[in-house]
């Protein structure tokens, strides 16, 4: 006979967040068919619609937002008991979930991420990359990645090494045919890859220069949302990129890119990660945050 589990309650509860199956599968880490097919059971189980779904659309019925309500504190409680069981590994043992950006990412896979499997090979590290900032809380992430500015006040935040900057580059190939930008305004004569924001708004390139600051709303032959598809174009000599510098680092010393502008780019902020205090971390955490305190120290 069919009984539900916490598996199916948490599915119920990621749905509600998310308003989407596709989303919530991701978070969850299971296909969307199964997804759907374990809210169909427990809704058979129950005798009620929890979810109305439409092609387009997913939302909660009044008997599912009830639902959500009465069970979501519960889960909260028993993932505290179980937070508080798993603070008394020994050994860390589990998955850990972190959100970041792909620059960022890029930045900590090897010294942290692959580093912290080598010595916990009993862990599993789930790593989300997206553009715009999650509540990591809500979202079911135990660990954030981004700017220090951006890091919520109410988060403890590790910083991960130096201050980052932007980098301006082009193809030593579109400079010799098109000249070198020399101060800012001298963009708007050049073409330009264009980025779009996840929230779908255009990137003005920001630079600053002793107090000076310039918003340029660059023009160009591609807009793109990606750093490395940018990356191929500046490569191919299509026009000039702005990049967060590690996504550029390696092909500035190798001369396939050449900087430009570079006093119009100090330094920024640097990255942290961050998570919410926690009373009963798992070993699995702890370890974690232990790790990154030594990388931030030999990257210092």
């Amino acid at each position: 006979m069919y009984s539900p589990g916490l598996n199916d309650l948490d599915a119920v509860i990621a749905v509600a967040r998310r308003s989407s199956f596709r989303g919530a599968s991701l978070d969850l880490g299971m296909s969307t068919s199964a997804l759907s097919s374990a809210i169909a059971k427990l809704e058979a189980h129950l005798g009620v619609r929890l979810f109305n779904r439409t092609t387009r659309s997913v939302s909660l019925t009044d008997a599912g937002r009830a639902f959500v309500q009465q069970v979501a504190p519960g889960l909260e409680d028993i993932r505290g008991a179980m937070d508080a069981a798993r603070s008394q590994q020994s050994k860390p043992y589990g998955m850990l979930r972190i959100n970041t950006f792909a620059t960022a990412a890029r930045e900590i896979l090897a010294p942290l991420v692959l580093e912290y499997l080598r010595r916990y090979p009993d862990v599993h590290v789930d790593v989300v990359t997206e553009g715009r900032l999650v509540d990591i809380v809500a979202d079911g992430f135990d660990f954030g990645v981004r700017m220090a500015d951006l890091v919520p006040t109410d988060m403890i935040a590790v910083p991960l090494g130096k201050p980052q900057r932007h980098a301006i580059v082009a193809s030593p190939a579109y400079l010799k045919k098109h000249g070198r930008p020399r101060v800012p305004p001298d963009l708007l004569h050049h073409r330009c890859i264009r980025v779009r924001l996840p929230n779908g708004s255009l990137f003005r390139w920001e630079l600053r220069k002793r107090g000076q600051t310039a918003l340029i709303e660059v023009t160009g032959p591609i807009t793109l949302d990606e750093a490395s598809l940018s990356r191929i174009a500046v490569l191919d000599g299509i026009g000039l990129g702005f990049f967060m510098e590690p996504d550029v680092r390696s092909d500035i010393e190798a001369g396939r890119l050449v900087r430009v502008l570079e006093d119009w780019t100090p330094d920024l902020t640097r990255l942290c990660l961050y998570y919410p205090g926690r009373r009963n971390a798992s070993a699995a955490h702890k370890a974690f945050v232990a790790l990154s305190r030594d990388v931030a120290l030999a990257r210092k």
